[in-house]
C-alpha cells in the first residue's frame, strides 16, 4: 500500500510542477483558463459551441478538448468558430494531464483572451490533476440523476462553478434542478451555478457573461 501511495505521490509532483509551468507562461499573455469537468454526456460540447458562437468577437476564445479518441468533439467546437482548437487523445486514460496541455499549448496564438479545457469525461480521476487552469468547473445534467454531488464530493469541493445542463428534461426525468443545486451547495456552499439547457440556450448567456468577466486567480492559488 505504501508504494502505491509513493508512486501516486510522485506522479502529481511531476503533474503539478508542469501546471507551475503553464500558469507562469499565460501570466504575460494574461490568459484566463477554465477547466470544465463532468461525465459522460453532459453536454459540454453543445455548450462550448453555444459559448463560442455567443463570445465571437467580444474576447478571443481557445478550446483544447480532451478524450479517449476521435477528433469529433474539436471539429464541431472548430465549426462554432473558436479561434484555436487542440484535440488532445489520451488513448484510455481516463483524464488529462498537465503535460498534454504543455505540449498542446506550443501551438497555441499571442493574445488568447479566454482558454477552455474539455476535460475527459469523468466525475473522479480529473479533479485531482491541476492543469495549470485558474478555474475549475463541474458540469452535471438532470439525465444523470438526483445523487451525483455527494456520490462524487471531490468534484465538487475542487470546483469553483456548476452547470447543471439539460434543465428542460427535468420533468421527465424525475429530477428536481432546485434539489440538485442544494445538495451541490452542501458540498461546497461557494460553487456559483448555472442552470443551462445548452440546446435551447438558456441560461447560456449568463454562463457567458460569467466566463467573459473571470480574471487571472493568483498563482499561489
Amino acid at each position: 500500500m505504501s508504494r502505491t501511495i509513493l508512486i501516486e505521490k510522485k506522479i502529481l509532483e511531476k503533474n503539478d510542477i508542469a501546471a507551475a509551468r503553464i500558469r507562469q507562461k499565460l501570466i504575460a499573455d494574461n490568459t484566463v483558463v477554465v477547466n470544465i469537468m463532468s461525465g459522460p454526456g453532459a453536454g459540454k460540447t453543445t455548450l462550448l459551441e453555444e459559448t463560442v458562437r455567443r463570445l465571437a468577437g467580444k474576447i478571443n476564445v481557445g478550446v483544447i478538448e480532451g478524450d479517449i479518441a476521435t477528433d469529433n468533439d474539436a471539429r464541431r467546437v472548430e465549426r462554432a468558430g473558436a479561434e484555436w482548437v487542440v484535440q488532445i487523445n489520451t488513448g484510455g486514460a481516463c483524464h488529462l494531464e498537465a503535460g498534454m496541455i504543455e505540449r498542446a499549448l506550443e501551438t497555441a496564438p499571442r493574445g488568447m483572451q479566454l482558454l477552455i479545457i474539455e476535460n475527459v469525461g469523468n466525475l473522479v480521476c480529473p479533479s485531482s490533476f491541476d492543469l495549470g487552469d485558474d478555474w475549475k468547473v463541474v458540469m452535471a445534467s438532470v439525465t444523470e440523476g438526483q445523487d451525483k454531488p455527494k456520490k462524487y464530493p471531490g468534484m465538487y469541493r475542487k470546483s469553483h462553478a456548476l452547470v447543471l445542463n439539460k434543465v428542460d428534461l427535468a420533468p421527465y426525468v424525475n429530477v428536481s434542478p432546485g434539489l440538485f443545486v442544494k445538495e451541490s451547495l452542501e458540498v461546497n456552499p461557494a460553487l456559483k451555478v448555472f442552470l443551462t439547457a445548452a440546446t435551447t440556450g438558456d441560461g447560456v448567456d449568463e454562463w457567458c457573461d460569467w466566463l467573459a468577466s473571470l480574471k487571472k486567480r493568483p498563482a499561489s492559488v
